[in-house]
């Protein structure tokens, strides 16, 4: 057991004992910002939150139980009474799934458009944040220089102004809110949903960016791949005046998550550089090689 391991194994042991499932042979999954484990030869995982999240673990309880009842493939939480707090920890519980691979862009259009082509819930969701976390990435990006910190905090800035003046388009919808193909899986039994977290009411061309930028930006998904993504959903946001800001966010975001988790993992020190070398011009143009953070 790893030293990060060890402290959740206890709040996985009382989460558990509180619904009444037995912890027994828990194995940790992934050890991250939120801790996955699974309770073997049960089909249950468990997801511990960090600390101050039990409003946001509530709702994708209540978002992956409205999305069961309009038929929406997505993961299912167990059928429990939760959130649990367990050490200040919000703790869910959710159905184990098969083995799984991601999906493509057609699996990502195909289930975007069935879930915006839904009336918007009668549960709390919320408003989209683009920038959600991008401040306290920055404030734990402790391997990048001053000059380029400062940068991103302008670029931030810049583009909270330009989204709040965003140019009309698509009616607000509810979106994934980080739909990329790591969320967005195929397994044996079909292709679902996962990480409900970034659940929310906004612009339905955020959950279309993903895929556009990762077309424009990261070089990720080839011209093919992203025609046939616009074709399966049937619209192609990058036509849309909005785009820019759209795509800087997520541009954005995806530079200091990397510049986050460099902190911890020297392994990943150069491509955070990277991405904002890119983003400030010193890479050449679009697209950019942008390898994944794991």
């Amino acid at each position: 057991m790893t030293s990060a391991a060890a402290p959740a194994r206890h709040v996985v042991e009382q989460a558990c004992s509180t619904v009444g499932l037995d912890s027994g042979g828990a194995e940790p999954l992934r050890l991250a910002e939120n801790q996955i484990w699974r309770l073997p030869g049960r089909r249950v995982i468990v997801r511990v939150a960090p600390e101050g999240q039990s409003a946001a673990a509530a709702r994708e309880v209540r978002v992956a139980r409205w999305l069961a009842r309009k038929g929406i493939a997505a993961v299912r939480v167990i059928d429990v009474e939760q959130p649990v707090q367990a050490a200040g920890r919000p703790v869910t519980f959710w159905v184990d799934l098969p083995p799984r691979e991601h999906g493509s862009v057609e699996d990502i259009a195909r289930l975007l458009a069935q879930l915006h082509s839904l009336p918007l819930p009668d549960i709390d969701l919320g408003y989209l944040d683009p920038f959600v976390r991008v401040g306290e990435r920055l404030q734990a990006a402790t391997t990048i220089r001053d000059d380029d910190r400062k940068w991103l905090y302008g670029l931030h800035r810049d583009l909270a102004a330009a989204w709040a003046e965003r140019p009309a388009g698509l009616p607000d919808r509810t979106v994934h809110g980080d739909a990329w193909p790591g969320n967005i899986v195929r397994t044996v039994e079909g292709v679902l949903m996962m990480d409900l977290e970034r659940f929310s009411v906004g612009p339905p061309e955020w959950d279309l960016v993903s895929t556009a930028v990762r077309a424009r930006t990261t070089g990720a998904v080839s011209e093919h791949e992203y025609a046939q993504f616009c074709a399966t959903y049937g619209y192609d946001v990058t036509e849309w005046e909005g785009y820019r800001v759209l795509a800087g966010a997520r541009e954005l975001r995806m530079a200091t998550y990397a510049a986050q988790y460099a902190a911890d993992n020297e392994e990943w020190i150069s491509q955070a550089q990277h991405r904002i070398d890119c983003l400030r011009g010193r890479s050449g143009p679009r697209p950019w090689s942008w390898r994944g953070i794991l």
